[in-house]
């Protein structure tokens, strides 16, 4: 762990990158994995191209973006946390959103690059909403400088999970996310036991 801090200090950039795509694709083959019927296989290309968003946009943009927002609001006084926590809701989220909607409608080849955006947004976005503020308001509060991006990243796998599956077939609502848990209970349910 000791090794894995110092480099993140010396480093920051490359670590952070290689951390979203390793989550980004992590997120991706989970909710694969949760969704995918028995013996069916992965998509792996679909995780390729989860992992090439967070590797070209996702893991920059933290990078920079967090590192901008200390730069403009420094400092863990409560209005400074505050402040950043509003900032990151009200530009950087959406940004997140869009970038990652668009991004893997350009690598799957889609013609309406932007349908998954009009169609999945808000919704999305809304739900960003009751997860993100309570990372981001413990991450500027406790979290030295140096390790925010990677603690974004960290509690972003749950996020990306959810994204990867409102991608592929939710609509952006958490409801939809839970209907899939409760498909897996049904299914579960309806197998019968092995004596």
């Amino acid at each position: 762990m000791a090794l894995l801090c110092r480099w993140a200090r010396r480093s920051p950039w490359p670590c952070n990158l290689l951390l979203y795509g390793g989550l980004f694709a992590a997120g991706d083959a989970t909710q694969q994995q949760l969704r995918r019927a028995p013996g069916s296989a992965a998509d792996w290309r679909q995780t390729r191209h989860v992992a090439l968003v967070a590797l070209t946009f996702h893991g920059n943009f933290s990078y920079v973006w967090l590192r901008g927002l200390e730069r403009l609001l420094p400092g863990r006084a409560p209005l400074a946390v505050l402040a950043k926590v509003l900032c990151d809701q009200l530009v950087g989220a959406p940004v997140a959103v869009l970038a990652f909607y668009t991004g893997m409608s350009i690598l799957q080849g889609k013609e309406d690059i932007f349908l998954d955006c009009r169609q999945k947004f808000w919704n999305t976005y809304k739900t960003g909403m009751m997860y993100w503020p309570f990372v981001q308001l413990s991450n500027f509060s406790l979290v030295p400088v140096y390790l925010r991006t990677a603690y974004t990243g960290l509690c972003g796998f749950i996020w990306v999970t959810f994204l990867c599956f409102s991608q592929q077939c939710g609509d952006g609502t958490i409801t939809s996310a839970f209907r899939l848990f409760q498909e897996e209970k049904a299914n579960l349910d309806e197998k019968p036991l092995d004596k």
